[in-house]
């Protein structure tokens, strides 16, 4: 069977994802959650004329010739209202964001002015009508449109919310992600292996994946090379709610490899498995009813590969977002071999040099090693059938740290 391209894989992947429902979340737990439905005004912002500046509120033609002198006849702080009116030769002390008194059109700031006996000041510079006042609905007006459906809740929209008067966000829910490790030979950190174990890994850093990715991650631990362990566990995931469920290892062909005969058994439609990409070439996708199965390398590194590939842009299609993958320009920090059928993922460290952006690959590419994994923030993009590149070379790089 031909081995599916990287591309063509990531499609089949997000083109029937949907995005999944909303719901009714505080402001307060909105945080970088996508918006589901546009965003209003309730109110007008600021919802009267308002002082940007501490000074004092005066009329703009009483201080167009100087020198000038004003009588102070009362104090407005924020959240106060003055039930005055500033006449002819008079001011009022004002602070920012108090609302202007009836009567004055501009602020003399408190620098351009000065003492001049008892509740009276000298104003030391002209000032234009409507200087140092925000005019109500500067900002927005009642029923305005803010935000739109699929923005993503950032500081700046979550505050522009709770300035428009939203104590609650119409929000696309939160995927959940369950991650399932198989194997006989896998133990958890912390404990002494036998003869023939391993220290399992892998899911900790595709736990880590999905939550930077705001998911909420559901562990469903090691299971053994057992079918039934493996039923249970997949159904235990599915009674959860996951809306993804991400199988380590256990998805090839060997004797021992089950998960994907259990998953069928289940009901999963297969869509693909075993893809033109290395590290990762054993990869699986499939739809198990509405929940999205993901089957990974069980070599931590293809796993985690991966993860940024396929898992990062389904959690995302899931969450109502635009996934982007930061990939950039570079050249070659050193010479490449010629490439094979596959496209390559080849870890490297890039760092800015006088040619822009240099990517300088590692010597050892094992897709067992994790600790050449984690000295890279990039992975050079090798096309299938490249041939040799030289130092200085151009190349594509995703930035993955």
């Amino acid at each position: 069977m031909a081995l599916l391209p990287v591309d063509q894989a990531l499609e089949r992947l997000v083109a029937g994802v949907v995005r999944l429902p909303h719901e009714s979340v505080p402001i307060g737990q909105a945080a970088w959650r996508v918006l589901a439905t546009d965003l209003h005004a309730r109110r007008t912002q600021p919802p009267f004329a308002a002082s940007a500046m501490d000074g004092y509120a005066v009329r703009a033609s009483d201080i167009a010739t100087l020198p000038a002198f004003l009588d102070v006849i009362g104090e407005i702080p924020a959240g106060s209202v003055f039930d005055g009116v500033v006449g002819p030769g008079q001011a009022a002390r004002i602070f920012t964001g108090a609302p202007m008194p009836a009567g004055a059109d501009t602020v003399l700031l408190q620098e351009d002015a000065r003492p001049a006996g008892e509740r009276r000041i000298e104003a030391l510079e002209s000032t234009a009508q409507g200087r140092h006042v925000r005019s109500a609905g500067l900002d927005f007006r009642e029923g305005d449109l803010l935000l739109r459906a699929g923005r993503v809740l950032d500081p700046a929209a979550l505050s522009l919310a709770a300035a428009a008067n939203h104590a609650t966000l119409d929000a696309v829910q939160i995927p959940t992600v369950a991650v399932l490790a198989t194997g006989d030979e896998l133990l958890p950190p912390g404990s002494e292996p036998g003869p023939g174990q391993i220290i399992a890994s892998n899911s900790y850093g595709i736990a880590a994946i999905a939550e930077a990715d705001r998911a909420r991650v559901i562990d469903l631990g090691i299971v053994p090379d057992r079918r039934e362990a493996i039923a249970d566990a997949v159904k235990a995931a599915r009674v959860a709610g996951a809306n993804v469920i991400v199988t380590l290892g256990g998805a090839s062909v060997g004797e021992h490899d089950l998960v994907r005969d259990v998953l069928t058994r289940l009901g999963m439609e297969l869509d693909f498995w075993k893809i033109a990409m290395r590290p990762g070439k054993p990869l699986m996708v499939g739809r198990l009813g509405a929940t999205h199965v993901l089957g990974l390398p069980g070599n931590p590194v293809s796993s985690l590969v991966c993860a940024h590939l396929f898992l990062r842009p389904l959690i995302a299609r899931l969450s109502g977002r635009e996934y982007v993958p930061d990939i950039r320009e570079a050249v070659l920090g050193s010479g490449m071999k010629a490439n094979d059928g596959r496209r390559d993922y080849v870890r490297a460290s890039a760092f800015p040099g006088s040619a822009g952006l240099v990517a300088t690959p590692f010597d050892l590419q094992d897709s067992s090693m994790l600790r050449t994994l984690a000295a890279a923030n990039a992975l050079i993009i090798r096309e299938p059938h490249a041939p040799a590149a030289p130092q200085g070379a151009p190349c594509r790089v995703l930035m993955i740290r």
